[in-house]
């Protein structure tokens, strides 16, 4: 499964975990994404989509 949004475009991010003696290691943020069936242009299709996305109302569930 992708981890993007098919909404809003949200994907994958890299940034460094540090600990407590500032040693940086490398680490990615992945988003909370989900397969939800929505209504597009009339047809029902499966996508992916982000809870923030879900919650906030961009989508319309079938």
């Amino acid at each position: 499964m992708a981890r993007e949004c098919d909404i809003c475009g949200k994907g994958t991010k890299f940034g460094n975990k540090v600990t407590f003696s500032h040693r940086r290691l490398n680490r990615n943020f992945k988003p909370n994404v989900h397969k939800l069936r929505a209504k597009i242009d009339g047809s029902v299709k499966t996508i992916n989509v982000c809870t923030k996305c879900m919650k906030s109302g961009k989508v319309e569930k079938a």
